[in-house]
């Protein structure tokens, strides 16, 4: 675990669990929920259900299983999904979609993240006997690869009327969909309606330790309980950990705002520096992108200057940084980190 002294920004799934959130781990009632019988678990799905406005939800280890699962349920060996080029289920789950499921991407190139529904359009297969069948339109929000960038809610609207109309599945990974409502005040079932399943996270921006839901009718959720045993992921007194979540919703989302204030504070004064170059349109919720393209620098060695100066950030590409704020950072240490990219690249320029 990093010093107290440390600052650090690589992700919001590095929060450490609250002394109550603990408490409320300690004291979980449980069962198995194999048999559907742990009555945290339960509880748990019922609250997601209820906020995303489904019939039922279903707790999983990851967000990674989620989006995975979600997919599979959706799909057969041979299909595609239409998504976003960036899209983290694509690049950042270990080739998931081929391994899993037997299916392939269509990506399109987005605009901070966000496809269009004429987009989407485009890129639907026609009824060709020699060609991979369209099944699903798969949708971020917030966007993490470009810069925690919300959906518009006009836009997933359309793509959902698309969608019905080629009667095409639609998937929501929601992993940061807290922070979406956050940023625009909406409620997440607001977003959640037109997907036939979402994915929502609770080890991100909320800091819980482990887990993530997905929703949808009670047919999809008793496919995806099937899918998420033959995925490994069927889980016993799993109760332990849906209290951290339910905490977390219950105490944590409210806060979110405060991430987001903290990183455009963060991205403000870091794009005053020499060599950082920072598109301040895309800071919408707690993600800041650094560009350091302008700098000497590369970002593995400027991942590591900011080391040694007590501040992590992960580097995204070869003049990429990227900082998340979170639970576990407050102003003070947003200030610590400006102090040591102020050393680390004044030194540089």
């Amino acid at each position: 675990m990093p010093s107290p002294l440390v600052v650090d920004l690589r992700s919001d799934t590095v929060t450490q669990p609250t002394p109550a959130m603990r408490q409320a781990m300690a004291a979980a009632e449980v069962g198995d929920d194999v048999f559907m019988e742990d009555p945290t678990v339960n509880r748990l799905q019922e609250q997601v259900a209820g906020l995303l406005g489904k019939e039922a939800a279903l707790f999983v280890a990851s967000g990674t299983m989620g989006n995975q699962i979600c997919l599979r349920c959706h799909t057969e060996p041979g299909d595609e999904v239409i998504c976003e080029a960036g899209a983290h289920f694509l690049h950042y789950e270990n080739g998931g979609l081929a391994a899993l499921s037997g299916i392939q991407a269509r990506t399109i190139v987005g605009h901070r993240g966000v496809i269009t529904a004429a987009q989407i359009l485009e890129a639907i297969r026609p009824p060709a006997y020699y060609m991979p069948i369209t099944k699903v339109i798969a949708l971020e929000n917030t966007h993490n690869a470009a810069g925690g960038t919300v959906f518009p809610l006009s836009e997933i609207c359309a793509i959902g009327a698309l969608a019905q109309e080629h009667r095409l599945k639609t998937h929501l990974d929601g992993a940061r969909l807290w922070n979406a409502c956050a940023a625009t005040g909406l409620a997440p079932r607001d977003y959640a309606a037109v997907f036939d399943s979402v994915s929502v996270c609770f080890s991100k921006g909320l800091g819980a330790p482990v887990g993530s839901a997905l929703a949808g009718s009670k047919a999809f959720i008793d496919r995806a309980r099937r899918m998420r045993k033959m995925f490994g992921g069927g889980m016993r007194q799993a109760g332990i950990l849906a209290a951290a979540a339910l905490h977390a919703l219950e105490h944590h989302a409210g806060r979110l705002h405060e991430d987001h204030a903290r990183a455009k504070t963060l991205a403000e004064n870091l794009a005053s520096l020499p060599g950082i170059q920072i598109d301040l349109e895309s800071v919408q919720t707690n993600i800041v992108l650094i560009n350091i393209a302008r700098s000497p620098l590369e970002a593995d060695t400027a991942v590591a200057e900011l080391r040694r100066a007590g501040v992590l950030v992960v580097a995204l590409g070869k003049r990429l940084l990227r900082a998340v704020t979170h639970l576990d950072v407050a102003a003070a240490g947003i200030d610590r980190a400006l102090a040591a990219f102020r050393q680390v690249f004044s030194k540089s320029s």
